[in-house]
């Protein structure tokens, strides 16, 4: 399958976040009054609803810490780099004609600040997503760009990137480098598992 639209995930596909994550997920856990995280890696191999139930945080917080975190990562986004082979995937992605565009729960300010002159290889940015509203997000963007459903691949490091993909009837890819453990996503079976950030050329341009 050719796919000519690409939508990225930022934090843990793009970005190596989680070990910010890890420095000040406690703090957090402090002001709004959840259990402390101790075993991070136990983290990985639960979704979203399984790690915030594990550490006992009602559901009316979730907005007020997904703004909070934003807001100190805001103020640490120098402690945050891109993985490693981005940049020339990105370029070589967008050299062989395939659209760009970046849906993240994070803000654009800081998506265009963490991907530098790399933000010039994206068509559209759709940012703010709250905890599960990645799928409306899919499918706004494959409607501005004008692309059936067929020929939008996304990808993300967790399972509730799988779950929206789905939901907006795309295609879905998940990178074993992130935040969620390789053997969860495999048991969600994505359209594409990747192991490294060259198989993602290597899969798309080679089926293109």
């Amino acid at each position: 399958m050719t796919y000519s639209l690409v939508i990225f995930d930022l934090d843990g596909t793009l970005a190596d976040s989680f070990p910010w994550f890890t420095r000040h997920v406690n703090a957090a856990a402090e002001k709004f009054g959840f259990r402390r995280v101790e075993n991070f890696e136990a983290l990985r191999h639960a979704d979203f609803r399984e790690t915030f139930d594990r550490l006992e945080v009602p559901r009316w917080k979730w907005p007020a810490i997904a703004r909070h975190m934003r807001q100190v990562k805001t103020l640490h986004l120098h402690e945050i780099a891109l993985f490693a082979g981005v940049e020339p995937m990105l370029r070589a992605l967008s050299g062989a004609g395939v659209r760009l565009a970046l849906v993240s729960s994070d803000s654009e300010a800081n998506a265009r600040r963490q991907l530098g002159a790399l933000a010039d290889l994206f068509s559209q940015f759709d940012c703010g997503a709250s905890v599960f509203g990645k799928a409306r997000k899919f499918r706004r963007v494959t409607r501005l760009a004008g692309v059936a459903p067929d020929a939008v691949l996304s990808i993300g490091d967790e399972i509730r990137d799988i779950e929206a993909a789905r939901d907006a009837g795309i295609a879905c890819g998940a990178v074993c480098w992130g935040y969620a453990a390789p053997e969860v996503l495999r048991t969600r079976e994505p359209d594409f598992i990747f192991t490294r950030i060259d198989d993602i050329v290597e899969a798309l341009l080679k089926s293109a």
